[in-house]
């Protein structure tokens, strides 16, 4: 199968080798520390070969097919080459421009199952709403972003882009965006250099200046406010979709340094209830198929933390057959899992039995190097949420365990007495990186964004201080509303007696903030 090295491509325990023994073909791997502070500027000295991930796990003891890229040139990385689009443009850098065409067919898929947000599209390019918006943004790129991102311009604004992760680049999709004039900087399989390389090149251009943020994950928002602090006061707002963005701008506006309004996205009800819980409730099988191949039923799992994500990996794994505990640090999270039939543990109880680890909480060290020893042979280990430190994947970078690439996005750790672990994307986001998420549902996430940079951008002075908001009932209800179409859905309205009765207006908000759904 291609992209398979080493163990020809098997997933399970080396049974054919004596205990003790590893096959000889590997290298073993020394890793170095990783970089973890992004406050240090990448220089070009050092910086690593496209085809070499980030946490130094692809060295050259792997087989080429190990790439992280569909080229055949995957050795050249896009900083050397010199591209121009079709306009002569070459303010971008992509892995190649020639795949725009294939991009652009599958943008155009994308934009079928998001009428939700090509109406808003059509309701508002003729106003205009973002004319005269600067919108920086560094998320997923993807042709579900791409719809979004061409959306935005449609609406007056200039876009320049980066990718929030480095394995979840649609290298055709950032093609098909710079054919089109959007400033995007971003492929498959970026080392941690090119990442940083990336944000900068998308803040740092002469004669153009950001004056709004669209963040998933917060590296961008904390770039800026690092690297380039005059910008940041001129931002006008900052719309941000991740708990672990959200949670480092609540670190800010609580330290007294965030001083522009940011939109937490995240926790609107139409990005945590629709896209949290439905797209991981399809997209955490579509993932662990396409790496490995399990079978589900009768297989045990733990899934560390049952909030939306967790509720949703949890729905799919239950349906399919496995026998699924859940790991909580929240009562009422545990008390739910119980009442939906699930077994709350605490993760060194059920690390020696169980085949596979799923990571949704947005915590550090959720699995340790000590649960990773204590794994069985041939345990798979994967993360849903969207930070990269809750397995620690650092820990596993020590001279006596052996790494050897299997798939791309699949890894064999091996211990000495011949153990295999099989890590998933390597720590990081495993539907985005090694699979698909649903279309329509990032059609609601993205016209919750869209909605929450018009608001922030045209909000009269005084409205919006510096702290963190979460979007207006009314916004969410009016995104939920574009996508009731498509199911042929018909709303009920309330008379004039029963909206008095409930002391509502029949046009909405129909809910309390507080209310939860």
């Amino acid at each position: 199968m291609k992209g398979q090295a080493g163990a020809g491509g098997r997933l399970g325990g080396p049974r054919d080798l004596p205990p003790g023994r590893r096959r000889a073909d590997p290298q073993q791997i020394q890793f170095a520390d990783d970089m973890q502070e992004f406050t240090k500027f990448p220089t070009k000295t050092g910086r690593r070969s496209l085809s070499r991930s980030i946490s130094q796990s692809s060295t050259d003891s792997y087989s080429s097919a190990a790439s992280y890229t569909d080229s055949s040139d995957d050795e050249v990385s896009p900083r050397e080459k010199q591209q121009t689009n079709s306009k002569g443009s070459s303010n971008f850098c992509v892995k190649n421009i020639k795949q725009a065409e294939f991009g652009r067919r599958e943008i155009e898929i994308a934009e079928q199952d998001m009428s939700a947000l090509i109406s808003l599209r059509k309701r508002a390019q003729g106003e205009k709403p973002l004319a005269g918006a600067k919108i920086v943004g560094c998320t997923h790129i993807t042709a579900q972003t791409a719809v979004l991102i061409e959306t935005l311009c449609a609406l007056g604004a200039q876009c320049r882009w980066s990718a929030c992760n480095i394995y979840s680049t649609q290298n055709e999709v950032a093609a098909a965006l710079a054919e089109a004039g959007v400033a995007v900087f971003a492929w498959k399989g970026e080392s941690e250099d090119d990442f940083w390389w990336c944000i900068d090149r998308c803040v740092n251009m002469d004669g153009w200046q950001a004056n709004m943020i669209l963040d998933d994950g917060g590296d961008l928002t904390h770039w800026v406010y690092k690297k380039y602090p005059n910008v940041f006061k001129k931002i006008r707002g900052i719309v941000e979709e991740s708990v672990t963005g959200v949670h480092r701008l609540y670190q800010l506006s609580k330290a007294g340094k965030l001083c522009v309004p940011a939109m937490n996205v995240n926790d609107s009800v139409t990005k945590q209830k629709f896209d949290n819980l439905y797209c991981c409730r399809e997209s955490i099988l579509d993932g662990l198929k396409r790496t490995t191949d399990v079978m589900f039923g009768g297989k045990q799992v733990v899934v560390c933390g049952y909030g939306e994500v967790g509720k949703g990996c949890c729905a799919a794994l239950k349906a399919l057959g496995a026998i699924v505990y859940i790991t909580e640090i929240d009562p009422i999270c545990a008390l739910q899992a119980c009442m939906d039939g699930f077994r709350v543990v605490k993760l060194n109880e059920v690390i020696r039995q169980v085949d596979v680890v799923i990571t949704c909480t947005g915590n550090k060290n959720v699995v340790t190097r000590e649960h990773l020893d204590r794994m069985k042979n041939s345990c798979i280990v994967c993360n849903m949420g969207h930070s990269n430190t809750e397995i620690d994947v650092t820990s596993l970078r020590t001279p006596e365990l052996t790494w050897e690439r299997v798939r791309s996005q699949v890894d064999h750790v091996i211990w000495p007495d011949g153990k295999r672990v099989v890590l998933l994307a390597e720590g990081r986001l495993l539907n985005l990186s090694c699979s698909t998420v649903p279309t329509f549902v990032l059609s609601i996430t993205a016209t919750t964004q869209a909605l929450a940079l018009i608001e922030l951008y045209n909000a009269p002075e005084g409205r919006y201080k510096q702290d963190v908001y979460l979007l207006p009932k009314k916004m969410d209800e009016y995104v939920a509303s574009l996508h009731l179409p498509s199911f042929d859905a018909h709303l009920t309205e309330l008379t004039d007696d029963q909206a008095k009765y409930l002391g509502l207006n029949k046009n909405g908000p129909f809910k309390p903030n507080y209310y939860r759904y």
